[in-house]
């Protein structure tokens, strides 16, 4: 089952909350870093860059994680994009990130986030990185130019 970032829908989160981020993008990993730094035993974070990670496993494909960010509570409810991280500062113990998932969930606000996450999730690959972070998405593309 799926929560596309199309929907808002006020739900209670069953945890743990599975975080799935892209280890090898700079500016992920970065920001997971933090995230991860704060949070508590209700989020759990999944490097779908890993040597082991199978996407399978999800129900998804490598391509469908690698497009935008995905969460997944407890009973297996995916999220994906601004509703992943919605979810995810709804379950940081800090007043700030629940206020902040609040705020981004008002009309207008959530349209405008849903936008500005698309075209960061589409265009990620450019941002400057380390060569040592540099994203799997970019890698695939580059793979392919090469082919053709």
């Amino acid at each position: 089952m799926s929560n596309d970032d199309d929907e808002d829908h006020a739900m209670k989160i069953n945890y743990p909350l599975t975080i799935f981020y892209d280890g090898s993008c700079g500016v992920c990993s970065t920001e997971i870093t933090y995230y991860r730094s704060i949070a508590d035993q209700r989020v759990k974070f999944v490097n779908i860059a890993g040597a082991d990670f199978k996407a399978e496993a999800y129900g998804k494909t490598a391509d469908e994680f690698q497009a935008k960010l995905h969460a997944r509570d407890a009973e297996g409810q995916y999220f994906t994009g601004v509703e992943a991280f919605r979810r995810l500062w709804e379950a940081l113990p800090s007043p700030f990130y629940p206020l902040l998932s609040s705020i981004v969930g008002l009309p207008g606000i959530h349209f405008a986030s849903r936008v500005g996450y698309s075209v960061f999730a589409r265009y990620r690959h450019l941002l400057p990185s380390s060569s040592a972070n540099s994203c799997q998405i970019f890698n695939k593309q580059q793979d392919s130019d090469a082919r053709h």
